[in-house]
């Protein structure tokens, strides 16, 4: 087949066998992002969405017709054609057996079981099998942010984004983990959450043969490999494998600090820290010990703590080989060597070497005692002093 493309007069011609030329137009249609749309139920009506661009998927819906005002909807067989979108016939996948309404959307979705891919990024060459994906993908270039909440004013590079955000001004959270109870604000989000419970880890990295729950911790896993880091921050060209430690990074240039406690007041520039924050009120220790059985707040913690049972020293000092549990231990002892102290008192102006040393040093112009003996209730400046009086309780000789 013989295909010319006429790109000024906005339409495609298709020579045929016989020399018959026909006419494709492309149908103005507005393409839905349907899988985003899938996962995100209970928002049309509440909020008022929105956009400062419509989604333009031009080249995605082709409606196939002889001339233009024409409204036979047969093929040149007489048969129906089968190229046109039939609302009460479904088309399903032979691969996995996802269905769609459309023709053409089939035969995308069929292109990722293939590998097949045509759209290329100029900007850093990555190849997509769907036009929508790729034209996704080209948000995180150029920053464009089509979708706006009417709400706060927020912009999005998706639509789906924008659909899940406005759930935190709705408080709506249909989906619920009949294991623990636990609600979602997308069914996407539920499916895997249940894979903790489940213990399933479908996606394989293909370099290490490690398993992940999701697939973007998969993707994000397997740039440690690649080394690739495509997302940029605008103000100094820092480069990251994530666009969440992206936008970390970006808290340091405005200084923001959107997630708020409400039982402190304290104001946190990422949300996994108030949640680990918030865990010092609860008292909630959720990951604990399969040594010993002790629990722990924070999964770091409990991870340096393992390093007890398994004597792994992970963390080795280039100039005398002396090997640490943890980093910051490392970059203190470091400090042994080179003489730095970067840490002096305000009031007197004496400098440490580590920060807990300087905390403790402060107490002095204080009078501050903060650590109390649980057996006759002496109080202690340092943890450290209190432990070593305790043991004249106890009667323990750890050394």
């Amino acid at each position: 087949m013989d295909v010319r493309v006429n790109e000024d007069k906005g339409e495609f011609r298709v020579k045929e066998e016989g020399d018959v030329t026909k006419d494709i137009y492309i149908c103005d249609v507005k393409k839905e992002e349907e899988e985003e749309e899938d996962a995100v139920f209970g928002v049309e009506g509440e909020i008022t969405v929105t956009l400062k661009e419509e989604e333009e998927e031009t080249g995605d819906l082709i409606n196939t017709r002889e001339r233009p005002h024409s409204h036979n909807r047969k093929s040149p067989s007489g048969e129906p054609d089968p190229e046109m979108p039939n609302p009460a016939r479904r088309h399903h996948c032979s691969q996995c057996g996802k269905h769609f309404t459309k023709l053409q959307n089939l035969k995308q979705h069929e292109r990722t079981h293939k590998g097949e891919k045509r759209f290329q990024c100029f900007q850093c060459e990555k190849i997509f099998s769907r036009s929508q994906d790729f034209k996704k993908h080209e948000r995180t270039h150029t920053g464009e942010m089509p979708f706006q909440c009417s709400q706060c004013g927020k912009g999005f590079n998706r639509l789906g984004s924008l659909k899940e955000h406005t759930m935190i001004h709705t408080g709506k959270k249909p989906h619920h983990c009949s294991q623990c109870g636990k609600s979602f604000n997308r069914l996407g989000n539920l499916k895997k959450h249940e894979r903790i419970h489940s213990g399933v880890k479908p996606y394989q990295c293909s370099y290490c043969g490690k398993n992940f729950t999701q697939l973007e911790n998969l993707k994000e896993h397997e740039r440690t490999h690649t080394g690739e880091k495509p997302h940029h921050c605008s103000q100094c060209g820092k480069a990251f494998t994530t666009s969440r430690n992206l936008k970390e990074h970006k808290t340091k240039h405005t200084g923001e600090k959107p997630f708020h406690c409400s039982l402190c007041g304290k104001n946190f520039t990422h949300l996994g820290n108030l949640k680990k924050h918030e865990r010092i009120h609860s008292g909630d220790k959720p990951y604990p010990c399969s040594h010993c059985g002790r629990s722990f707040r924070w999964l770091g913690t409990l991870k340096q703590h393992e390093r007890i049972h398994t004597g792994e020293k992970p963390f080795q000092c280039s100039q005398c080989g002396k090997g640490f549990t943890q980093l910051g231990n490392l970059k203190a002892h470091e400090r042994t060597h080179s003489g730095e102290k970067p840490f002096q008192c305000s009031q007197c102006g004496k400098s440490f070497t580590v920060f807990v040393s300087l905390k403790e040093h402060k107490r002095i112009h204080t009078g501050e005692k903060p650590y109390q003996c649980s057996h006759c209730g002496k109080s202690f400046r340092g943890l450290g002093n209190q432990k070593k009086h305790e043991r004249t309780h106890t009667g323990e000789k750890p050394y």
